[in-house]
């Protein structure tokens, strides 16, 4: 199969499809590979690297789309990727149909097969491909969220720790999945005052078992949220439903109950945002303030650190890129229950049934 990897193009996107040891295992199994010239640069790959494994650098973003049979990005396409994707051809990234409508109706139009990092599901209901960024996510969440409480990002002018006599900072986590314990857990490694909430028991009792003493859980209800919302100096908002659109926990008329100068990380912004005053911002302009609340919603948080980033999501979607490239995507999917379950959409129909439920699709499961 002919692999293309292109360069990211949207904000501040500085991850690569694929590093070059991934790279070398496509091309270690009979496959060609074109890779975009400085694609993977800002991760810190050069061209020469690709090369050295037996990649193509193609000059153009139009020559990888042109030549591949199949895609391997990070991000989903942006507009002018659109009309450089045909029919048949298979693109493997992360995409979250369900909170962008313009790439859902062009990926439709274009008759693609879209298969999405974040809709990969094994059985026991986690999610591979979404968990190393999820992880990246939730550690730069709490760094971020302190780096904005400082009265010179406009913040309350908070130190995470505090210092003898003075409390430290306190931060709600609200969602305790992968992003939420590793939020949870750095801003424990920081010293702050830490409340993580979920709707499951179990896993309320598993993080309360296996967190620092610093830590507190939470069952997730408004009730809870808002009596929590008057002494928290940084939330969290890091809840999921695979495919479907993020849960509003946090509503505006809840930013009246926060003092000026609260932190909001909207970790969730690729699935719509669990804040309802949450719209996607960019590493060049991340933060913005509503009623004195300072509200961080990058949409590729990961992207800052890209050559960690690239590395984990490597590690993690090799195995899968292999399968599609080795069997073709039908077989790779009939024979893993997982991968199957990322296939959003198929020849103009959507397939995944949470994406056609947010957009009043026809719902048209794949022919296994």
């Amino acid at each position: 199969m002919k692999v293309g990897i292109p360069k990211e193009i949207k904000n501040n996107e500085n991850r690569v499809g694929m590093t070059p040891s991934g790279v070398a295992e496509l091309i270690r199994h009979g496959h060609s590979v074109c890779v975009q010239h400085t694609a993977g640069e800002g991760s810190g790959f050069s061209d020469e690297a690709y090369q050295k494994v037996g990649a193509t650098i193609l000059p153009s973003i139009e020559d990888v789309y042109a030549q591949a049979d199949m895609i391997v990005k990070v991000k989903e396409p942006i507009e002018p990727e659109y009309g450089l994707i045909r029919k048949g051809q298979v693109l493997f990234t992360y995409f979250h149909f369900a909170c962008d409508k313009p790439l859902t109706d062009a990926m439709l139009k274009s008759r693609a097969v879209c298969i999405a990092y974040e809709t990969v599901e094994k059985r026991d209901r986690s999610l591979p491909l979404l968990i190393p960024m999820s992880e990246v996510a939730g550690r730069m969440a709490t760094q971020n969220g302190a780096y904005y409480l400082q009265k010179t990002k406009g913040g309350k002018g908070k130190l995470m720790a505090g210092v003898p006599g003075v409390k430290p900072a306190k931060v709600l986590v609200l969602g305790g999945g992968t992003v939420g314990e590793a939020a949870a857990r750095i801003a424990a490694g920081m010293g702050a005052d830490v409340t993580i909430t979920d709707v499951s028991l179990p896993r309320l009792k598993q993080l309360a078992a296996e967190m620092p003493a610093n830590v507190h859980t939470l069952y997730s209800s408004e009730h809870n949220i808002r009596q929590e919302l008057p002494d928290v100096d940084i939330v969290i908002g890091s809840v999921l439903i695979p495919g479907d659109a993020a849960p509003k926990l946090i509503t505006k008329d809840m930013l009246a109950l926060m003092e000026p100068g609260t932190v909001l990380v909207d970790v969730a912004i690729d699935q719509g945002g669990c804040f309802e005053t949450s719209h996607p911002t960019t590493h060049s302009d991340p933060v913005y303030t509503i009623d004195g609340i300072v509200h961080y919603a990058v949409a590729n948080i990961p992207g800052a650190v890209p050559n960690t980033s690239t590395t984990a999501l490597t590690n993690a979607t090799l195995r899968y890129a292999l399968a599609l490239a080795d069997k073709g995507w039908v077989q790779a999917c009939k024979d893993d229950e997982a991968l199957a379950k990322g296939v959003n959409m198929v020849d103009g129909k959507c397939t995944y049934e949470a994406v056609a439920k947010v957009w009043g699709l026809p719902y048209s499961p794949w022919d296994k």
